[in-house]
């Protein structure tokens, strides 16, 4: 009788071991299984922009390896942050992935005092994909050949010239008050709304200078329009091979690069987010893929997740000091 009520005791106990092992087996190929449906791929700007041009080239690329359609998702507006928020609140399930830029991952944190999530805590970094150095550019009346000249230019008319950008807080108002900061000069800012405006009035002569991606201005420094004094990056751009470097142009230890790249939500699996990472550096090792980033102005440059994430937390710290010192937020 005793063996009998042992036997009836231990039995539930025994038959959940046993099912242990087919249950473990079962989870693996559903983990593995990923994807099985179309991913979302949010862009938290209007079609036609340079995010959306990115993450068209990636969609296009990602979808053979992955088996699966990559199909973007358009949420724009507040410079990104909406496009942000939907990604940071989305299950993390790796089917709603989030293609952001430098302001997205580095600058609005710092700029907009009430983000309803938080950059990377609501994130999972899956992998950089590109770096997008910008050109600086002058007005054809500016007298100043190169940087040198402007700079002692500046120096000596402290207040009496002026930068155009985008709008307040982006890396066109920004990546000037960091040049600034380095050069030791007072150029005064004005904000447009839109990058193209501002580029009209500095080829018009009502700014003076400007900075901003290298496609915006590629055609108008070949034709002659504005004068290019030099790109931010470490190494020269293919598309203005005759552009000096910052640092060539004798601004030491100068270099401002904007990056483009891929997160998912907080708590997205780990596995998930390695076959991803894995699948955009196969995406970006690709000579095709390459160049049609090298024609938007962008460099193929892909981290992994804990690169990624370090990166993110850098460049955080960074563009938040320009912040500060610039006064810039909006609320």
């Amino acid at each position: 009788m005793a063996k009998s009520v042992l036997n009836r005791q231990f039995l539930p106990v025994l038959l959940a071991c046993a099912a242990l092992p087919l249950a473990l087996g079962a989870a693996a190929p559903a983990a593995a299984a990923w994807p099985e449906k179309p991913i979302r791929l949010v862009v938290g700007f209007p079609p036609g922009g340079p995010v959306d041009t990115h993450a068209r080239i990636l969609a296009e690329k990602l979808q053979p390896i992955l088996g699966q359609s990559v199909v973007l998702d358009y949420k724009a507006g507040a410079a990104g942050n909406i496009g942000s928020d939907a990604v940071a609140k989305a299950a993390p399930d790796g089917y709603t992935l989030l293609l952001a830029n430098t302001g997205q991952m580095a600058i609005n944190g710092s700029l907009y005092p009430k983000l309803p999530y938080a950059m990377p805590r609501d994130f999972a970094p899956v992998a950089r994909t590109a770096l997008t150095p910008l050109v600086m550019v002058v007005n054809n009346n500016v007298p100043a050949r190169n940087l040198k000249e402007f700079i002692a230019y500046a120096r000596a008319n402290p207040g009496k010239l002026n930068f155009a950008s985008g709008g307040n807080g982006g890396i066109s108002h920004l990546m000037p008050e960091m040049f600034k900061q380095a050069s030791g000069t007072f150029i005064v800012h004005i904000p447009y709304k839109g990058s193209a405006p501002a580029l009209t009035d500095v080829m018009g002569g009502q700014a003076q200078m400007m900075a901003d991606s290298i496609p915006l201005f590629t055609q108008y420094i070949k034709a002659g329009k504005v004068r290019a004094l030099a790109v931010t990056s470490r190494q020269r751009s293919p598309a203005l091979p005759e552009v000096p470097t910052m640092e060539e142009a004798g601004l030491k230890n100068f270099e401002v690069v904007g990056f483009y790249g891929m997160l998912a939500p907080a708590g997205t699996p780990k596995d998930v987010v390695a076959r991803l990472s894995g699948a955009l550096q196969t995406v970006l090792a690709d000579a095709d893929t390459r160049a049609k980033l090298a024609q938007q102005g962008a460099e193929a440059a892909w981290q992994g997740p804990e690169a990624f994430g370090q990166t993110i937390a850098a460049e955080q710290k960074r563009w938040g000091q320009t912040i500060k010192a610039a006064g810039a937020k909006i609320d």
